[in-house]
């Protein structure tokens, strides 16, 4: 028969392995740390905190991210501080996009979008508002801008999605192609 002390300090050994196992294992799989070369992020399952280096564009620097991480449909919010940038504004009446660029130093209160994919290529579909010094805040779809100081984003992915968009020429515009394939 085995001693009952040898017994137990064999299972409490076994637990703390486990726990160990499950600490490591959890570790590799949530909160992984990914370098790219104007951003560095952190996974979390399905979700990404994502900071932008300082002076990089932020549509240039989000598509790398998204390509990089293979990333076919999620949603992306952010906030930080650009000193220039570039928004778009879209007349139905014409079918065109008035751009308009911004050199000021402006915090992003808002950012926001979607991905997906148009013509099999990744697709972020960004909206920013932006308040400048004066307290007086500009909008728009966000054609690029160049971060002075911090920008930190969160990309949720969703699971095995793939959301293709297509361009609808009655409304001049890259809409959700649902179709079934």
């Amino acid at each position: 028969m085995i001693n009952p002390r040898i017994l137990f300090f064999i299972f409490n050994a076994l637990i703390v392995i486990l726990a160990l196992f499950l600490i490591f294992k959890i570790n590799g799989e949530y909160g992984k740390v990914i370098h790219g070369t104007s951003w560095d992020a952190k996974q979390y399952g399905n979700k990404y905190i994502i900071s932008l280096k300082n002076h990089s564009e932020i549509v240039e620097s989000l598509t790398d991210f998204v390509k990089t991480q293979k990333i076919k449909a999620g949603k992306i919010s952010g906030i930080g501080a650009v000193n220039s940038v570039t928004l778009r504004f879209f007349n139905p009446e014409t079918k065109q996009y008035v751009d308009k660029t911004f050199s000021e130093q402006m915090e992003i209160s808002n950012l926001t979008g979607n991905i997906s994919l148009k013509d099999n290529l990744e697709y972020l579909h960004i909206h920013i508002t932006l308040g400048n010094s004066e307290y007086n805040s500009v909008a728009g779809h966000l054609l690029n801008a160049k971060i002075n100081g911090a920008a930190e984003f969160e990309i949720e992915t969703y699971q095995n999605a793939k959301i293709e968009r297509k361009f609808d020429s009655e409304i001049g515009l890259n809409v959700y192609d649902f179709a079934d394939r």
